[in-house]
């Protein structure tokens, strides 16, 4: 039979063969069909809604997907987890999580029964997608990725698909995906596509939503540490993100150094082994640029990778950026490195294959986050049964070291200054997965005194490592690049200490002869309680000011119509005393409903003694929030609707015309740089950022003028951090009759002067002493711990013309530094900290830390609260 013979007898089934692989194809709607578009196409973004209407088809037309709707968002967007095998694994989704469970949390499993469950269980490799918003590319790829999943007949596909399970939030951020497409979208085409998006990209926090898992306060991150801590149970996991647009073209674990030292040196070798096999996979596939152990550290937890401190082989991604979906050429001069790893673009250790230049597109992030997550996904098959053998082992080397090495237990006594954070922090605790017990009864001994109705944390548990994080204080490992060279600094904060940010008192034992029966704990279960009995008759109750809950009560009731007042002079019931300042809320509708909502235990009032108070009224609150994605105004606007404290928003520019002065009697500036806020630029001799102008448009002098008349004529200001540098230095303002009042407030910022002479402080606690005289440290302990980061420091001098000044707060004369990483933190030894000064008739409170930092800061809440509130 010759060729043509051969070819025209196949061809019938040629063309069976094509018809049946194009029917199989059709059967799975491929991305570019659905969406219009090839996802990473130049100029093209689908929104969260596409993205997950696209997933919900793909459920449809395949058994090897399945979406699992887990949370919402802020803005109340629903959330899913996504998750990709086998048909046969999908079907048994159920069964896998609790093998799971059972290799984390079981740590007296016996090997016969551990090898039995490694054997049918999966590795689950979670993947959490552009949680920056602005970092498109991940979510951007998911589709490409998983439809190459569930159609590919690669081998490589089908082992991963058999020994794991792809498990992805499509995106951690919903709403701000569709913040930054939507904004994408209105200006491309114009001089502003790809601009950032005024604002932030959240209804929060915006970038900050990526150091909030220690606190977990935002919706989205409650979502996400649920699924790894107390319901899913992922062996591995990466959180995905982008990056700036002129180092490297991409970034994998392992990390650089410093690295979390409660971590067992396991999770990090791990961390090695899929970095390495990952950048030889990219290489392999031409993709350049691709670097290891750069800039990014793994010393502080509060990103989604926190999950590392419970047992899962967590790493980070990055991709250099576009311009959102806008391609960007860079010449070869314009590439340079910040950070650690890396100082120049030629091949090294750590970058074998450099990137020289040239256009970079979303297609080619996109590319990057394909061949990335399929090799990670195949080391995951490869290595599936010594990566669940690892979980457990991990597990039972965690109890052993709690039972066998201190810290043994952390005790949170019942008597607390502020009960309402004791008791939240008890939840928070709970909702991390951890075990917290309540002692049963008295234990005393030589060194320790231990009562009913206190909490114990012991640490034989498997998440030791996690408790011992963010229980004890931090002191920062000091490491350098060569013996006796310079220390490398760090990522991000160097303070997280649970109850020393929230002011609960914490006692570590670490005496190993101490031992707690099991007989005198109790198991606590979610939601923890404060339980306090009612008396019948009552004329009213009291919320103790100590409490940071109290204050929230009091903003409730109010908001309820409610009759709240302050006390203004301290009394005694029953032998408690309660202090000046608190709240008595008398018996009235909405009563019950206020102490059914209580987590601390007020004091019922009978009439048995008089009180003197003043009735509480809230006053008119403006918070300043610039264009510029202030996340610490976004912060602070959590903390007030969380507190249920009405504010309206004001941006910088609405501050130049002078109808608001009369609408407000508080302005709060949270930390913003000053520069921004006045002029809409980052340095008074920079330019406005690319963003459209109305939203570049700074205070400006009319804006200023405007601020110190409604001074003047009895406002308040509340700024903290560098938005304080509006206030300081030379003033003016013009004065009816035309002339011109020239004066500076009787405080200045003295940080230049004490950097110079070596101080750093890169965000820690540091240690106050509080006026306890003044109305604003009403509830506050004598001294306590604030979050700081080295500027502003004040100095007061002598006031002149009608202003006056008074310290409030300051640095103490010893132990300055409670928690972090400081050099030279003697400097600040009584210096002015936080500082009242008056002008005219009205006053401004300057604060040189953020009192709400991240929302994570508890211990320093009710100095906000009582500068808002007017004086009692």
């Amino acid at each position: 039979m010759n060729s043509f013979a051969i070819f025209s007898f196949f061809v019938p089934f040629l063309f069976l063969f094509a018809n049946s692989l194009t029917a199989q194809e059709k059967s799975i709607t491929p991305p570019e069909e659905f969406f219009g578009f090839q996802p990473g196409d130049d100029r093209k973004l689908f929104n969260y809604e596409e993205m997950i209407a696209y997933l919900q088809l793909l459920e449809e037309q395949s058994d090897k997907i399945q979406l699992i709707e887990s949370g919402e968002t802020e803005l109340g967007r629903p959330m899913y987890l996504c998750f990709v095998s086998s048909s046969n694994n999908i079907n048994q989704l159920e069964e896998l999580k609790g093998i799971n469970r059972q290799l984390a949390l079981n740590y007296q499993l016996e090997d016969k029964e551990r090898d039995e469950l490694i054997k049918r269980g999966k590795a689950f490799f979670f993947m959490t997608l552009s949680m920056h918003s602005t970092e498109v590319g991940m979510s951007q790829a998911a589709p490409l990725i998983i439809y190459e999943l569930l159609t590919s007949d690669d081998p490589i596909i089908e082992k991963i698909l058999e020994n794991t399970v792809y498990m992805i939030t499509p995106s951690h951020n919903p709403d701000g995906m569709n913040m930054i497409v939507e904004h994408y979208k209105k200006y491309l085409g114009t001089k502003y596509e790809g601009s950032f998006m005024p604002g932030v990209y959240h209804k929060y926090a915006g970038h900050n939503i990526n150091r909030d898992f220690i606190t977990l306060l935002l919706k989205e991150n409650q979502m996400v540490a649920d699924a790894y801590s107390t319901e899913w149970f992922p062996q591995l996991m990466v959180e995905r993100h982008q990056m700036g647009s002129l180092g490297p073209r991409y970034y994998i674990s392992p990390p650089s150094d410093p690295i979390a030292e409660n971590i067992q040196a396991g999770l990090y070798n791990w961390k090695r082994i899929f970095g390495s096999r990952s950048i030889t996979d990219m290489t392999r596939n031409g993709l350049k640029g691709v670097s290891v152990n750069y800039h990014f550290d793994f010393y502080w937890p509060g990103h989604t990778t926190t999950g590392a401190w419970k047992g899962i082989i967590a790493m980070l991604s990055e991709a250099a950026s576009v311009r959102i979906a806008t391609p960007i050429y860079i010449e070869p001069n314009e590439i340079r490195f910040s950070g650690k790893g890396l100082s120049s673009n030629d091949m090294s250790i750590n970058m074998p294959d450099p990137w020289k230049g040239g256009w970079w597109r979303l297609s080619d992030i996109v590319e990057y986050e394909r061949v990335n997550t399929i090799s990670y996904l195949h080391t995951a098959a490869i290595h599936k049964n010594e990566i669940l053998l690892f979980r457990n082992e991990l597990t039972k080397e965690e109890v052993r070291r709690g039972k066998e090495s201190a810290p043994f237990y952390y005790i949170l006594p019942q008597k607390q200054h502020d009960q309402s954070e004791w008791s939240d922090l008890v939840n928070l605790l709970m909702r991390h997965g951890i075990s917290v017990f309540q002692l049963t009864d008295n234990m005393h001994t030589n060194q320790h005194r231990l009562n009913e109705g206190d909490i114990v944390i012991p640490l034989a548990q498997p998440y030791r490592a996690f408790i011992k994080e963010i229980m004890e204080t931090q002191t920062y490992p000091i490491r350098t690049y060569t013996l006796g060279g310079p220390v490398i600094q760090p990522y991000d904060i160097n303070s997280w200490s649970l109850p020393l940010h929230r002011g609960v008192n914490s006692i570590e034992i670490n005496d190993a002869d101490l031992s707690i029966p099991a007989e005198k704990l109790q198991l606590i279960q979610r939601p923890f309680h404060i339980e306090f009995k009612k008396p019948q008759d009552f004329d009213g109750f009291l919320l103790p000011v100590n409490n940071n809950h109290a204050f929230k009560t009091a903003f409730q009731a109010k908001g309820m119509g409610m009759t709240v007042n302050r006390l203004t002079e301290e009394i005694t019931i029953d032998g408690e005393k309660i202090e000046s300042g608190s709240f008595y809320i008398p018996l009235q509708s909405g009563i019950d409903q206020l102490l059914n909502e209580l987590n601390f235990e007020p004091v019922f009032y009978n009439g048995e003694i008089e009180l003197k108070t003043i009735e509480l009224s809230l006053p008119r609150i403006a918070l300043v929030e610039s264009w510029f994605h202030d996340m610490d105004a976004g912060w602070t606007r959590l903390l007030l609707d969380t507190y249920q404290l009405p504010y309206q928003v004001l941006r910088p520019v609405d501050l130049r015309k002078d109808d608001w002065i009369n609408r407000y009697d508080v302005l709060l500036f949270p930390d913003q740089n000053a520069t921004v806020l006045r002029r809409g630029r980052f340095s008074p001799d920079g330019i406005p950022p690319p963003a459209p102008t109305p939203y570049t448009k700074g205070i400006e002098n009319e804006g200023m003028q405007n601020i110190f008349s409604f001074i003047n004529k009895g406002g308040k200001i509340v700024s903290w951090g560098r938005s304080t540098d509006l206030f300081l230095g030379n003033q003016s303002l013009d004065l009816a009759d035309g002339a011109k009042e020239e004066f500076r407030l009787p405080v200045r910022n003295i940080a230049t002067s004490l950097s110079e002479q070596g101080l750093s402080v890169t965000g820690s606690f540091l240690n106050l002493n509080f006026n306890t005289d003044h109305h604003i440290s009403s509830g506050m302990p004598e001294s306590g711990g604030v979050f700081h980061r080295g500027n502003p420091v004040f100095a007061t001098e002598l006031p002149v013309f009608d202003m006056d000044r008074r310290v409030l707060a300051t640095f103490a004369n010893k132990n300055v530094l409670l928690s972090g990483y400081a050099v030279n933190e003697e400097l600040l030894v009584n210096h002015p900290a936080l500082v009242w000064t008056k002008k005219g008739d009205g006053e401004l409170y300057l604060f040189s830390f953020s009192p709400v930092f991240r929302g994570s800061t508890p211990a320093t809440f009710k100095l906000l609260w009582n500068s808002i509130l007017p004086e009692f």
